[in-house]
């Protein structure tokens, strides 16, 4: 298929493009780039892609495509916290409108990045698909918003998907140090602490970037009725942790690391336990490779070949809401969170 992919660029899209391209797809990107500094050297983007904003998508953005993954949106409550109004244009209102332009060119899939953090708050015993929703925040708010409108959209002509993504880990030429696993692993290699910035009780169920990316390609491939206005918990069962025991897990991946909370540390109302045998069952190709344990080691690896330190992943660096208002302050980018250069101009790179 010819696959549109917004946020290509990103920590999940510069995982999940080689995965799709090696099974044989072709690709166009199309993307802000809102962290391009972010990215390493050796990525490079060598297929058509435009450099664009969400909001800013016109049906010639889609003509001769096939099937659209939609990844681009603010991705975590800090950042959609800056400017709830923003984030509702960006994450709900943008993909409502590409979702109808791809409808009316002729689209026949669209695959839309969820969130298992729309459970909210649960009880012990994991959520599935069908269970009671709690959306807490404008990011969680928007995910589960754009779920439902995106519903009434179907067709027999057009199937979205909804792939409600785990908490994701893992290396990307595109890193992300707010994720849980990824943070913790940061702290444990550049300072020697595992710092835990909560009261340690909130669980997230786990899954590798790489893992999300053959997700995503089992729901491209598989037939029709199978995937057609779905929801999917993307990840693994037995990969639910609390944040304290991923800390501990961490301490016995990072040598001399110990378990620290930070000042000021409360319970997260964010917490929940999912279940995932829906997936395994309809997306059989879709079984995960990774577990946390081996991801930690993964980016333990990689941070001591990078030489990560403390100011890189907590300051504008690399963390994405430190990022975004150091722009605001220097006037490349508005209140909006458009950029105010060229940076993002209309058409292919």
């Amino acid at each position: 298929m010819r696959v549109l992919v917004t946020g290509h660029r990103g920590y999940i899209g510069c995982v999940m493009v080689p995965v799709l391209r090696a099974a044989g797809h072709d690709i166009v990107g199309l993307d802000s780039d809102l962290f391009g500094a972010f990215r390493r050297a050796t990525y490079c983007a060598d297929f058509p892609e435009f450099r664009l904003d969400i909001r800013d998508v016109e049906s010639t953005h889609l003509a001769g495509i096939d099937a659209v993954i939609h990844l681009a949106a603010l991705s975590n409550d800090g950042l959609s916290n800056l400017n709830p109004e923003a984030t509702y244009q960006i994450n709900l209102h943008a993909t409502l409108r590409l979702a109808e332009l791809a409808k009316s060119a002729g689209v026949g899939r669209f695959l839309f990045s969820s969130s298992c953090s729309i459970y909210g708050k649960t009880g012990d015993a994991p959520v599935t698909e069908s269970d009671v929703i709690d959306v807490i925040t404008p990011y969680t708010i928007t995910k589960r918003r754009a779920e439902v409108e995106l519903a009434k959209l179907a067709s027999a002509e057009f199937s979205p998907t909804y792939m409600r993504n785990g908490t994701a880990y893992g290396s990307s030429p595109c890193p992300s140090y707010e994720l849980v696993l990824n943070n913790l692993v940061a702290w444990a290699y550049a300072d020697g602490r595992v710092l835990i910035k909560s009261d340690g009780t909130p669980v997230r169920p786990t899954v590798h970037v790489e893992d999300i990316s053959r997700a995503f390609l089992a729901a491209l491939e598989a037939p029709r009725e199978t995937v057609h206005n779905q929801a999917f918990n993307v990840g693994q069962t037995e990969e639910n942790y609390s944040v304290r025991e991923l800390a501990e897990m961490v301490c016995e991946v990072v040598p001399g690391s110990r378990v620290e909370y930070a000042e000021g540390g409360r319970p997260d109302p964010r917490s929940y336990r999912v279940e995932f045998s829906k997936i395994r069952r309809s997306l059989p190709l879709s079984t995960p490779k990774w577990t946390a344990r081996r991801g930690a080691e993964q980016l333990y690896h990689d941070y001591r070949t990078e030489g990560v330190e403390i100011e890189d992943f907590e300051g504008p660096r690399f963390k994405r809401l430190a990022h975004v208002q150091s722009q605001i302050a220097g006037g490349r980018m508005d209140s909006a969170l458009r950029w105010t250069n060229s940076v993002a101009a209309k058409g292919l790179t």
